[in-house]
């Protein structure tokens, strides 16, 4: 990184616009920002600071927002820094705009303006700057990323801070390891041991969950078992857990084994003798069966010889049943003969009885001849029914006529009366329109004034709001300062008298014979004792831990005060000063007044629309009297032709009706006459067939009667069996021969007669005796199913076991492994020697590496005298690894940093710190820092020594860079020629360039 400008206005102690050329500095490799206390020699240094990050280094970070704006600077000016620098190859131009309490243009007061950023890039193909963002967080972000360090490493390694490594050359293990934290951001490998405590924790609680696991599949296999196993007495985690609960299963396995073996044993006998009685029970009911056999057929014969009669009797009826079957067909061929004669001679009657008293003695022909006269008849009144038809039509049409007439009178007048109004209707629907139009065009410019009125009215209420919080932040910010002062206080005080009894704290972890922690005796004759009211380290630190807390609060509460007052600025210079009330006011006054205009112009679109209507409905009028004057020219000549037709057509109808009213009734009376004409003389004609057919049929039925031995025709239809009678007569004639020939089937078996001459079988006895041998088979059942479930289950939960002990063996040993690296990176496992965590040993390698760049330019400052070494040793109960030593060439003996005098000191740090900056340019992945500040502390140098430090730093043009002296000692204005000078007066601070190329 290389600036080449800075401009700055109304800045600190800059009043007006001033420009630093770092191009003119930088030629000369070492330069000097010289200038009376308060003159802002330090200001320029955090004008680059706010440029590149938008805030001034840590120890100044209250000067932000409004506070960074000069107080000799115009009222019309605005705080501007402008930095122009080279970095990553790239030039970048950053400005940079705090927030700004401006006066108001128009009133009185002021109003804020936010801070604004621009990030711009030159072109070098075109020769021109081009914008890149206007995003504070762009900004930040690309500037970090580019520079690779945050604003604490910039203001660390570029503005090297001389008192900040002061501190740190006398500072304590912790202190150093804080600032070295930060510096290179080592707290990814605290992360580490915290994550590693974290999967030791969880790794063990699963070890733990699997043994729980084991233990319950044991308790399982021991209800199994019963008395057969005995668990272990042993915890989950506790070794040999697992080995002692797959042996005392083995155990249990081979015990139900035994029991098995022997439940086996005593099933098949049971099964044996179940066998045996049942069947034994089989042959008793066997005989049992025969024996009652036998006796239900000697039942049944003697039943069957009971009804030997009825069944002759119901052979001799069958017997006639079959020769009166011969005669079946001429007796149904007679009474369907007789059955149609009824009905031919009731249809005859019921025709004649319709006809006139003149064809009551017509016969058949007769009949039929009249019928065909009417018919003829008929057929001659078609013409005049179309006649007839025709008359109705020219009636209608003639009433349509004068119907249509009556309606075209009616249209013309109402189209007359309503075209008579039409202009006065139509001027009162334009003005409506024409006022809606103009009510429109009014909430339109209503709405406009209306949003920005709003959008005040909400600043408002929030810039009172803010207002409100804004006291409250400051009294809680007041109170958490004095809370974090007196736990400070506090912690200062347990620590200090922690320190008075430090040694009675030592000496209570002495045992003979064992050596001394400080001075090495393995003899303790008199050692301290603690006192009343000693404060151990458990105090100490708790007293620590809310000192952090209360700090961490203080910290939170000054940030929500810094927040309250942004958005309290912002807000209020949204609203200016105007009362909420006034401005709400004014906001319900412009709602109402486009309430009313809305309410006005929402009627345009109705008012639009009843005017095309109107106009529509006028059109429509002059078209309806138009058609109404033809219609009336055309009625006249069609009158007239209707007239004549209908006179005609009244003389034709009036001689086709005759007596009629109508032709249609005269019509309709040839058609009843000749149905009835018709129908008679088909009955007259079907009556005569019957009785003929009738005849026929009595003449077959006695000669069939006589063939088949029937004295008369009677006597054969008596002797007839229906369907379900012959059915039943030969059902029951086949049942009494089943029945006969079943009983003598059963009387002629051998083994039912022998069956019936044996004892009467005891079935009662062999069932019993079954019944408890099944009893017996089933217990012997259960009890080697019993045995089997048993061994099943102590299998499944063995292997279940066994499973669950081979898939826990490798999270035992990750839990293990895991337990050990956490140990080791936490600093407690025997293998690390010096107790060191993980995060104290990579900044004990960046504090050697650094030690050692510090070293190369603190051996020249001190003409070889001083060397900076690294300790690991333990501090007390403090880290270790973050020592740092002197090594005297002169006296060949190492020693505490604290014993160099104030110049020594000096120089050291500032070995110290151009050695940090080395290794920090390194680790930010070699970004070239090509311009170095050095803060203040020259003063304290003799002669020879600062000429020794000069070398140095001129020696650090060979790495092409260019370091800046921030000082007022007055010997160095005469060894450095390159020179900026801070000049203060009574309007603010200007800066000169003097000396430089």
């Amino acid at each position: 990184m290389r600036l080449h400008r800075l401009d700055i206005t109304a800045f600190g102690p800059f009043g007006d616009s001033q420009t630093v050329d770092f191009d003119a500095l930088s030629a000369a490799g070492l330069f000097l920002l010289h200038g009376p206390t308060g003159a802002g020699k330090t200001s320029v240094l955090d004008a680059v600071c706010y440029a590149l990050y938008g805030a001034v280094p840590g120890a100044r970070q209250s000067g932000q927002g409004t506070t960074l704006r000069s107080d000799h600077a115009a009222a019309g000016t605005r705080t501007q820094v402008t930095l122009d620098l080279t970095v990553a190859g790239r030039r970048l131009e950053i400005t940079r705009l705090p927030p700004w309490e401006r006066p108001k243009k128009r009133g009185t007061g002021t109003t804020l303006d936010k801070a604004q950023s621009l990030l711009r890039e030159y072109d070098a193909t075109a020769g021109a700057w081009k914008d890149l963002s206007r995003s504070h967080q762009e900004m930040g972000e690309e500037i970090t990323q580019l520079l690779g360090m945050s604003r604490e490493q910039f203001c660390q390694v570029v503005l090297l801070p001389q008192g900040d490594f002061a501190r740190f050359l006398r500072a304590d293990a912790e202190a150093r390891g804080k600032l070295l934290g930060r510096l290179f951001d080592t707290h990814r490998f605290a992360a580490v041991e915290k994550r590693l405590a974290e999967r030791r924790r969880t790794t063990e609680a699963r070890v733990r969950e699997g043994d729980a696991a084991l233990l319950a599949d044991a308790h399982r296999m021991q209800q199994a078992a019963g008395d057969a196993m005995e668990l272990p007495e042993l915890a989950p985690g506790e070794p040999g857990l697992a080995r002692a609960v797959l042996t005392a299963a083995a155990v249990a396995r081979s015990t139900a084994r035994e029991q098995l073996t022997v439940a086996r044993c005593r099933l098949t006998a049971a099964e044996s003798a179940h066998a045996d009685a049942e069947a034994e029970l089989h042959r008793i009911r066997e005989v049992a069966r025969l024996q009652q056999r036998h006796a239900e057929a000697r039942e049944r014969a003697e039943r069957l010889a009971q009804r030997a009669g009825a069944h002759q009797e119901a052979q001799a009826r069958m017997e006639r049943g079959r020769k009166a079957q011969t005669v079946a067909p001429a007796l149904e061929l007679r009474e369907a003969a007789d059955a149609g004669h009824r009905r031919a001679a009731a249809a005859e009657a019921r025709a004649r009885a319709a006809l006139p008293a003149e064809f009551a003695d017509a016969g058949a022909a007769g009949l039929a001849a009249a019928a065909r006269r009417a018919a003829e008849e008929l057929g001659g009144l078609e013409s005049a029914r179309r006649a007839e038809r025709r008359l109705a039509e020219v009636v209608a049409e003639r009433a349509a006529a004068d119907r249509q007439e009556r309606a075209d009178d009616d249209v013309l007048q109402e189209a007359e009366a309503w075209l008579a109004g039409w202009e006065t209707f139509r001027s009162a629907l334009q003005a409506r329109v024409d006022t809606a139009q103009e009510a429109a065009g009014q909430a339109e410019r209503l709405a406009l004034r209306l949003e920005p009125a709003r959008l005040r009215l909400a600043a408002a209420r929030v810039r009172d709001a803010r207002a409100a919080d804004t006291e409250e932040a400051r009294g809680r910010a007041l109170a958490s300062a004095e809370a974090a002062a007196d736990a400070k206080d506090h912690w200062l005080a347990l620590k200090e008298q922690r320190l008075n009894g430090i040694a009675a704290e030592l000496a209570a972890s002495l045992a003979d014979g064992e050596p001394c922690a400080v001075c090495g005796a393995t003899e303790h004759p008199s050692p301290a004792r603690k006192v009343a009211g000693h404060v151990d380290r458990e105090a100490e630190e708790r007293a620590l831990g809310e000192h952090q807390a209360a700090e961490e609060q203080r910290a939170r509460d000054e940030r929500r005060l810094g927040a309250v007052r942004e958005e309290l600025a912002a807000a209020t210079a949204e609203a200016g000063d105007t009362p909420t009330a006034r401005l709400a006011e004014e906001a319900g006054e412009l709602e109402a007044e486009l309430a009313r205009a809305r309410r006005d112009a929402s009627t345009l679109h109705a008012a639009q629309q009843e005017l095309l209507r109107a106009e529509q409905e006028r059109e429509r009028r002059l078209t309806d009297r138009r058609e109404a004057e033809l219609r009336a020219t055309s009625r006249l000549a069609l009158r007239e032709s209707l007239d004549r037709e209908k006179a005609a057509l009244e003389a034709e109808l009036a001689q086709a009706r005759g007596a009629a009213g109508t032709v249609a009734a005269r019509a309709a009376q040839l058609e009843r006459r000749t149905a009835l004409l018709t129908e008679a003389a088909d009955a007259a004609r079907a009556a005569e067939d019957s009785a003929e057919r009738l005849k026929d049929a009595d003449g077959r039925l006695a000669e069939a009667a006589f063939r088949a031995g029937f004295d008369t025709p009677g006597a054969a239809s008596a002797a007839l069996l229906d369907d379900a009678a012959h059915r039943e007569l030969q059902r029951r004639l086949d049942a009494w021969h089943t029945a006969e020939a079943a009983v003598r089937a059963v009387l002629v078996e051998a083994d039912t007669a022998a069956a019936a001459h044996q004892p009467p079988a005891d079935l009662a006895a062999a069932r019993a005796a079954e019944a408890a041998a099944d009893r017996r088979s089933r217990e012997a059942v259960s009890a080697r199913d019993a045995a089997d479930r048993r061994c099943a289950e102590l299998d499944r939960l063995s292997a279940r076991a066994e499973t669950g002990i081979r898939r826990l063996a490798p999270l035992r040993e990750e839990y293990d492994r895991v337990a050990r690296l956490a140990a080791l990176t936490a600093g407690t496992s025997a293998d690390n020697e010096r107790r060191m965590r993980l995060e104290s040993y990579v900044l004990a390698a960046r504090l050697e590496q650094v030690a050692a760049a510090a070293t190369v330019r603190l051996r020249r400052m001190s003409s070889g005298r001083y060397t900076l070494v690294h300790s690991d040793d333990r501090a007390g109960r403090g880290r270790s690894g973050l020592g740092l030593h002197v090594v005297d060439a002169w006296t060949g003996r190492e020693r505490d940093t604290a014993t160099l005098s104030g110049g020594e000191t000096f120089f050291a740090s500032l070995a110290l710190a151009l050695g940090l900056a080395d290794v920090v340019t390194d680790e930010a992945g070699g970004v070239r820092l090509d311009t170095l500040f050095i803060d203040e502390g020259f003063g304290s140098l003799d002669d020879q020594t600062l000429d020794e430090v000069l070398d140095v730093l001129d020696s650090l043009r060979e790495r092409d860079r260019s370091v800046g002296i921030v000082s007022h000692v007055a010997d160095l204005r005469r060894r450095v020629h390159a020179q900026l000078e801070v000049v203060k007066g009574r309007s603010g601070s200007a800066v000169r360039l003097r000396g430089a190329g």
